[in-house]
């Protein structure tokens, strides 16, 4: 049987809407609330999704011992450099601020996993660039290309389809969860950004080809 993702937060909302998104993606997910269920539960799960705002404690004064058990991803509305440095120097793998998109959170569970668990990554060429598709992280000879969550969510999506066309609605419902008339406007911005921050390979060509009016595709 395959070990849960071990999801601890008290907000049973976020709660719900994070196990329904790792449901969609074929994980196994226990829901706890507290710093003793999640310690106790650890070592039953493959991957700790651990808040820090819990009723029984800060999640922190638990990363260290429950790091040490499996792998840890720390979720938590702190978003400050040292919240989040001290996580990972404390054991954590990864630093999840809300609000984040069940996207990135899969993404980042699959980075995780892929890891720990010594699987390489699914790393996508693309004329001059290297996608690491599960890493979430795009280079041009080794050097990080700095990309919001979106464009790297959209940059994603293009690369697992890697030279087929992607249409704009399936690029609507994958990266913002939406219908494509209430995200056109945004999906456009996004497309021109990420095509602006890439800039042109060397051929002086961008990397992403537009089919008029029905979608985009990943150059080869």
């Amino acid at each position: 049987m395959t070990r849960p993702i071990l999801v601890v937060d008290d907000e049973a909302e976020l709660a719900a809407a994070v196990m329904t998104a790792l449901g969609r993606h074929g994980f196994e997910s226990r829901w706890v609330t507290t710093l003793d269920e999640a310690r106790s539960g650890a070592a039953a799960a493959q991957l700790v999704l651990l808040d820090l705002g819990l009723p029984d404690g800060d999640g922190l004064s638990a990363c260290a011992e429950i790091a040490d058990i499996g792998p840890l991803i720390v979720i938590s509305a702190r978003g400050d450099e040292v919240d989040r440095i001290l996580a990972l120097e404390l054991g954590a793998d990864d630093y999840l601020s809300k609000p984040f998109s069940t996207r990135e959170l899969i993404a980042r569970c699959r980075a995780v996993l892929r890891r720990t668990n010594g699987v390489p990554r699914t790393t996508v060429r693309a004329v001059d660039l290297d996608i690491d598709i599960e890493g979430f992280e795009v280079r041009r000879d080794g050097v990080a290309i700095d990309l919001t969550t979106k464009e790297m969510s959209l940059l994603a999506l293009l690369a697992r389809h890697h030279g087929v066309m992607v249409r704009r609605t399936t690029i609507a419902v994958e990266v913002w969860d939406s219908d494509l008339g209430f995200v056109q406007r945004t999906l456009d911005v996004h497309v021109s950004s990420l095509r602006s921050k890439l800039g042109q390979g060397p051929d002086g060509v961008g990397y992403i080809e537009t089919v008029h009016g029905v979608g985009y595709r990943l150059r080869r």
